[in-house]
């Protein structure tokens, strides 16, 4: 079995420099585990690796689908599943790294499937105006966890509570305490700096962007057809910009949106986190001792 390095935590919180830094010391390459930096022609605002910073580590999992391809934690883990495949019969570590918590923990420990889909109960749920209020009524720990814009998550777990009587979270719960070893052994690295500093960081990342581009990038987009509500448009920093690239917000109010907005699914993210005790937490990306994971390696 494999031995991962599993980095997580927030955005802005210096996951991709901690990767890279590692992934060179030890030879390793990096495999994404980021639900938008699969999308092609989405680079600025998802904050994927430079074209240098690829150059110097290579990177698995960002590019690999168009923007209004389907990506399912499922299609994820397979993806993965061959990467760290490939990667480590040649003989290199795997360093896993990204801030989308579904995608981790199914690759980790694998998916809860949960009762099949019942069309007509999804038809009447995609109708409610509000998904994420309606999720935080019966299941509000995994409301906290979910972006209010992603509907599609929204949906599957109203209808897993619906048709079980068991609230999603629950479900999950139980499915990662069953006695079952891991899918890849592996040591989880959580970045979580001081909230104050990293809100900073998010507005100085959310300013870093558009200076860099980005809404250009969205331009781009929209010239291909790439519209909300596709769900890749939905994603933060790209549905606030598409609505001011429509005429519905000013431009000053979508910026403020994306780092409002950002903020909040920070919080998310460190709460999907938190409860899990496998997790060694650090509050910047020096303070982890690379010598150590090398040495957990057997690097």
């Amino acid at each position: 079995m494999p031995k991962l390095i599993v980095i997580v935590g927030p955005t802005a919180s210096g996951k991709t420099k901690l990767a890279l830094d590692l992934a060179e010391k030890i030879g390793a390459e990096i495999v994404g585990a980021d639900s938008q930096q699969v999308y092609r022609g989405m680079d600025i605002g998802t904050g994927k690796a430079t074209v240098a910073e690829r150059a110097r580590v290579a990177h698995h999992l960002i590019d690999v689908v168009d923007p209004d391809d389907e990506m399912t934690a499922a299609r994820f883990v397979a993806l993965a599943d061959a990467a760290i495949a490939d990667i480590t019969a040649r003989a290199r570590p795997v360093v896993v790294c990204g801030g989308t918590g579904l995608y981790v923990r199914a690759l980790l420990l694998g998916l809860f499937e949960g009762p099949p889909a019942d069309p007509a109960l999804r038809k009447t749920l995609e109708a409610k105006p509000d998904l994420h209020a309606e999720l935080t009524k019966v299941d509000p720990e995994l409301a906290q966890k979910i972006d209010p814009n992603d509907r599609k998550r929204l949906v599957r777990a109203l209808e897993v509570h619906t048709l079980t009587g068991v609230p999603m979270s629950e479900h999950q719960r139980r499915h990662d305490h069953k006695l079952r070893p891991p899918r890849f052994e592996h040591v989880l690295i959580g970045l979580a700096p001081e909230r104050d500093a990293l809100y900073r960081r998010i507005d100085a990342r959310v300013d870093a962007m558009l200076a860099a581009g980005l809404l250009d990038e969205i331009v781009a987009l929209r010239r291909r057809g790439y519209k909300p509500p596709l769900r890749s448009q939905e994603a933060i920093g790209y549905a606030e910009l598409h609505a001011h690239l429509a005429g519905e917000l000013e431009l000053t109010r979508a910026v403020e949106l994306v780092k409002r907005n950002s903020r909040r699914y920070a919080r998310r993210q460190i709460s999907w986190y938190r409860p899990d005790q496998n997790v060694a937490w650090h509050s910047d990306p020096s303070d982890v001792d690379l010598a150590a994971l090398e040495r957990y390696l057997g690097c």
